[in-house]
């Protein structure tokens, strides 16, 4: 089976890959030459997610899945959430992301937060939604100089290193986007078995 990932991330591609490839062959929008700055102006994960699924499958005819993964702080009530990837504003990256939720949580004792992906599908037209999340808390400062995003700074619950410090397998079998890809996985093996 091939699926379309509307992702042009390409740590996000492997991870995923790597989380699918006994069953699917995962496509990127390179693969099908889609170069589309695709829309994300929903205002929560789920929304978000649909509606990149939705531009790929009516504009392409492929069926497909999209994401979105938020930063969701409990002492920030949720923020930054959907607007993790642009919290800095636009134009800006990780490191700079980073800084800015490091400072707002200067003095901060309360360092929960959680990473939720949410996954949409969309095979033969029908749609569906799937949620992955990992529960943890925030650094003080950035540890670790692998992984992307936030990962510096979130270590997950039960564990002392931060994403960014585990090795790929050790964060792949554990993390949001592995919980939500999980439950894509398990529904795909449903409908075609």
């Amino acid at each position: 089976m091939k699926l379309v990932f509307a992702t042009n991330n390409k740590h996000k591609l492997q991870e995923v890959r790597d989380i699918l490839s006994d069953r699917v062959e995962v496509l990127s929008l390179a693969d099908i030459n889609c170069h589309d700055d695709i829309p994300e102006t929903a205002d929560t994960l789920q929304g978000n997610a649909i509606m990149k699924a939705q531009y790929i499958y009516q504009k392409y005819g492929v069926d497909c899945f999209a994401d979105d993964t938020g930063l969701e702080v409990e002492a920030l009530n949720g923020a930054p959430g959907v607007y993790s990837a642009r919290y800095a504003g636009d134009g800006h990256d990780s490191e700079a992301n980073m800084n800015k939720l490091l400072q707002n949580l200067t003095g901060e004792n309360n360092r929960r937060a959680q990473f939720r992906t949410v996954i949409a599908l969309i095979i033969k037209g029908e749609e569906n939604t799937f949620d992955g999340i990992v529960k943890g808390e925030i650094t003080e400062e950035k540890r670790g100089d692998s992984g992307f995003g936030y990962d510096p700074i979130f270590v997950p619950e039960g564990f002392s290193k931060s994403f960014a410090q585990m090795t790929n397998d050790e964060k792949n079998s554990i993390s949001h986007r592995f919980r939500a890809t999980e439950k894509l996985n398990d529904y795909l093996n449903r409908i075609y078995e």
